[in-house]
């Protein structure tokens, strides 16, 4: 695809494997940007394992994909490198560098980043690097709002040793300052009434966080296998933010307004391990295994509130007002430890038998305190009526037993077990305490049936109980927004939620022709909604209760064909469509009520490509999508998107390279005052300096200057458009210089071709 993803019959490729060994972190466009294609012997693609599957030869239950590239051992060592620096106008500017290094099992890594125009990864396309992420954000309307400019840099090393040893260790940095704004007019539906908000915002925030994760697996012999996986996250910051809101009813008549500013400090640690035990036995692939694994998170912060709150009377006249000038210091910490078991008895060569037992203990404190300005410089007015020490403990229990079938063509899980969960609840202030247990019967189904060699199908089905957040449960009430008061239940219940997917793909990997066609969805129980009130003067309260019959639907297709002519041009045409039916529910002053959202999107593509020398790819799509609502006061909502793109790369002549992204959008339906179409052209022109080493690159992004970020979303009792802050035109000089080296040699240059890859695979 346009950011040089890669998708298996309808599914993501999350990895890239070189010989069998993870290749360079888990961006699989590090490996597809880089390896030079006369490297290759073959491509395999494999159902994603992870390594204990892998090790023990269970088979995948997920549908997943991954992607092994097989090289020859000769050549099996290199380095490649990659450096780009760009300025622009408007003050823009990027600088990428890559560096790694591979040597039979041994890699090494190193990546650093600074730029301002919204690029947060490591990913270099021939064409378009230098526009950062909002140059692939095209075909969803605007791209992402908010201009951010980050820093980062990373290490990666991993290696083994004679069989028997793996060791991969990573750490990451990065840095990030985000810059927003946004209007945003929201209709309210209550069941006699109707009435509108307008709000306006802007905010900065800054984010400094530290990554570090090792793994650690050791196999004293074949049988056997240890393995040790320690994560640590580190984040600090401060966000700072103003913004309006006021709400009219329906002849526009003004009736509250509100404004505020804060000023908050983060910080934060967390800190979570997996140690796992397996032993193999028997010639049928048994195996036993114990598990563990923790994770224990500190995040306190500091959020310095000011508010003021008018409301009005019949005249225009303030009849009441309310300031708030508050710190609220807030401390919350989650301990969780797991311990789990596990046997696998071979019944048969293709029936196995297995049973497992998981035990969950987790400790959750969280701490708010709500302190009141004294009127001169302090905060030390403690409001024990906003305050809140919550304490959260849960103990789940969760036994398994499960049988699993692996034939030649077909293979199927059945498991089942009991789900036990005590939700202790106890918060100090108002000395609440709360104390059930939840037991569930939980299932889980998978069934992959290969038809043929090209042709497959895939069914799963499993249910789980998600708990109540601590915000969800605590029992206090949050005034931070005056229009908008939050109060926790803590007699809340888990929430139950059934999944089922059902994929079908017919592809011939040969002639780049088939299709793959999925159903799937999601049935809740005991769903967690929000339960608002409005009053007269349109202030919300909310708290939380649990419902049942949520559910969210989806399905859609894809057909794909290739056309080879004799003189090596190629037409690729792609049909495809998506549709959806959610069900929402939830309640208005105290009427209950539901929202049933249809959606369709059908899309068409048709890309032309004659290597080394044009690759023309337009496309078209619809997006239509109708709400229809509970509340017997709201009309119907229906609306359809269009958009409308033409992707183009030339190589000729030799040794220049241009893209261009032009797309045009139309929303069907907006606020007054909101835009409603759109045109965003990006453009670059490169061309080859010392060889294929360096790329000197111009790039436009914007070059209508006309992105814009407007979004309509409709709920359960709203419709609400929205128009956010985003990045505008921007020209930008760019030069990029490459090194690389493979099997001893120098690389006779990399593969990528101008969008993603597309012809790395082809000519490969």
């Amino acid at each position: 695809s346009r950011d040089g993803s890669i998708e298996v019959n309808g599914k993501s490729v999350s990895k890239i494997k070189v010989n069998g060994k993870d290749f360079f972190s888990d961006d699989p466009k590090i490996a597809t940007k880089n390896l030079p294609k006369d490297l290759l012997q073959k491509i395999q693609v494999v159902d994603t394992k992870s390594k204990e599957d892998e090790f023990v030869g269970r088979e995948s239950d997920s549908d997943d994909k991954t992607i092994n590239v097989i090289i020859r051992e000769e050549d099996n060592r290199g380095l490649f490198s990659r450096m780009t620096a760009g300025a622009g106008t408007d003050h823009r500017f990027s600088l990428n560098g890559i560096a790694n290094y591979f040597k039979n099992d041994l890699r090494l890594s190193a990546l650093g980043s600074a730029n301002n125009i919204n690029s947060i990864g490591f990913s270099f396309d021939e064409v378009y690097d230098a526009m950062g992420r909002n140059a692939y954000s095209i075909m969803n309307g605007a791209g992402s709002s908010g201009i951010t400019k980050s820093h980062s840099a990373g290490l990666d090393f991993v290696d083994s040793w004679k069989d028997k040893t793996d060791l991969s260790v990573d750490y990451f940095y990065d840095r990030a300052s985000t810059e927003t704004a946004s209007e945003v007019q929201r209709e309210n539906i209550l069941p006699n009434r109707h009435y509108f908000n307008n709000s306006s915002s802007t905010a900065k925030n800054v984010n400094n966080n530290h990554r570090g994760n090792v793994y650690f697996e050791y196999k004293p012999d074949t049988l056997t296998r240890i393995s040790i996986r320690p994560n640590i996250t580190a984040n600090n910051g401060f966000s700072q933010s103003e913004s309006y809101t006021e709400s009219l009813d329906e002849e526009g008549r003004q009736l509250n307004q509100s404004t505020s500013a804060q000023h908050s400090k983060i910080s934060g640690v967390d800190f979570s391990n997996r140690l796992d035990v397996i032993r193999k036995y028997g010639r049928n692939d048994g195996y036993v295994k114990l598990g563990f694994s923790n994770r224990n998170g500190d995040q306190q912060s500091d959020r310095y509130n000011f508010t003021s709150r008018d409301i009005f009377d019949q005249d225009g006249q303030v009849s009441d007002q309310s300031l708030q000038d508050q710190l609220i210091a807030s401390d919350r910490k989650d301990n969780t430890y797991t311990l789990d078991a596990g046997l696998r008895v071979p019944l048969s060569k293709a029936w196995k038998l297995d049973a497992d037992y998981t035990y969950t203990t987790s400790h959750n404190t969280s701490e708010r305190l709500l302190y009141e300005h004294d009127g001169e410089d302090e905060y030390d007015l403690l409001n024990e009526d906003l305050s809140s020490s919550f304490i959260s403990n849960t103990e789940q229990h969760k036994p398994r037993v499960g049988v699993v079938y692996r034939g030649e063509n077909l293979s199927a899980g059945l498991s089942g077990g009991l789900e036990s969960i005590r939700l202790k609840n106890k918060e100090e202030f108002t000395d609440t305490r709360l104390d059930n247990t939840y037991n569930n019967l939980f299932a889980r189904l998978y069934v992959r049936y290969r038809i043929s060699q090209m042709q497959s199908m895939f069914f799963n089905y499993s249910n789980s109980r998600d708990v109540p957040s601590v915000t969800q449960l605590q029992p206090v009430t949050n005034t931070t927004d005056p229009l908008n008061i939050i109060t926790g239940n803590p007699n809340l219940k888990p929430t139950l939620t059934n999944r089922f997917s059902l994929n079908y793909n017919n592809y011939d990997y040969r002639s780049h022709q088939g299709m793959f066609a999925y159903v799937r969805g999601t049935y809740n129980t005991n769903q967690i909604v929000a339960k608002t009130e409005t009053d007269e003067n349109l202030v919300r309260s909310t708290t939380y209760t649990n419902v049942d019959g949520g559910y969210d639907f989806s399905m859609g297709f894809r057909l794909q064909k290739e056309f080879m002519f004799k003189d090596r041009s190629s037409f690729k045409p792609q049909l495809g469509a998506n549709s959806s039916l959610r069900k929402d529910i939830g309640f208005s002053n105290a009427v209950k009520y539901h929202s049933n959202t249809f959606s369709m999107g059908p899309s068409l593509n048709l890309e032309y490509d004659i290597p080394d020398i044009i690759n023309i790819d337009p496309s078209y799509s619809i997006s239509y999508n109708q709400t229809k609502y509970g509340l017997g006061n709201r009309d119907n909502q229906k609306y359809t998107d269009h958009t409308v793109q033409l992707d183009m790369t030339t190589y000729w002549p030799e040794d220049v390279v241009f893209g261009s992204t032009v797309s045009y959008s139309r929303l069907g339906e907006t606020a007054p005052g909101f835009d409603k179409d759109f045109v965003l052209w990006n453009m670059s022109l490169g061309y080859k300096l010392m060889g294929d080493d360096g790329v000197l690159k111009l790039t436009v992004y914007d070059l209508l200057n006309q992105n814009n970020a407007t979004a309509r979303r409709t709920g359960e009792d709203y419709v609400q458009d929205t128009q956010d802050l985003v990045l505008k035109r921007y020209f930008m000089l760019s030069f990029t210089y490459k090194v690389s080296k493979f099997g001893g040699k120098k690389s006779s240059g990399f593969q990528g071709g101008g969008r993603g890859g597309r012809h790395y695979y082809r000519r490969s």
